[in-house]
């Protein structure tokens, strides 16, 4: 699944636009590498997510195209959590 797709689908980012943005503007990793919207997300990848000064790290858990809003949490682990940049 597209990375774009994935976060907004996980509802980790809630617009897919916003998650392109990011992902255009170098503040998405997938697995250490800089990630653009296109790449492909699979279940065991590790994601690094900045957001301004913080940074947050995800697991992919399980990948789908559709998921209940109540069921989103599933599909990714939080391994670290905004964490301060310093």
């Amino acid at each position: 699944m597209r990375l774009d797709k994935y976060l907004k689908v996980s509802r980790i980012i809630k617009r897919r636009t916003v998650a392109k943005e990011a992902s255009e503007g170098g503040r998405v990793t997938i697995n250490g590498k800089a990630a653009k919207p296109s790449s492909e997300v699979k279940e065991g990848d590790v994601l690094e997510i900045r957001f301004g000064e913080k940074m947050a790290r995800y697991r992919v858990l399980a990948v789908a195209e559709t998921v209940r809003k109540s069921d989103a949490g599933m599909m990714y682990e939080l391994i670290a959590g905004e964490e301060e940049l310093g």
